[in-house]
């Protein structure tokens, strides 16, 4: 089963700064044993929204508006995403609980969904 732990993003990751060393190495970590466990399909971070375009759709039939970042709805945002392959839902949740914090300072919000 592919489930995918979605980073939110925060005012931090947003600006581009990069975790503390420590944090780092906690990550770093956190994901040498989501490989040695055969779990961890891929992981990783993404730039800022400043970087970033969204191509909306909202009229039928017309054609797609694209809007260019920055965007200021940062707990909507994603900063990065680890995709995993596991054997049942409890056990992605026990690797989503064992994640170190990924923004630090308490902002770190991670979301965890299956994939199809």
């Amino acid at each position: 089963m592919l489930f995918m732990l979605i980073v939110k993003a925060s005012k931090n990751s947003e600006a581009g700064k990069l975790p503390s060393p420590e944090l780092m190495e906690a990550m770093t970590k956190y994901n040498e044993e989501l490989v040695k466990a055969g779990v961890r399909v891929m992981a990783k971070g993404l730039h800022p929204s400043s970087d970033g375009i969204r191509i909306s759709y909202p009229k039928p039939g017309e054609k797609p508006v694209v809007t260019e970042g920055p965007f200021t709805e940062s707990k909507e945002l994603t900063a990065g995403f680890i995709l995993i392959d596991v054997n049942s839902r409890e056990e992605a949740i026990e690797w989503a609980l064992r994640m170190p914090d990924p923004q630090g300072h308490g902002e770190g919000r991670i979301e965890l969904r299956q994939v199809f």
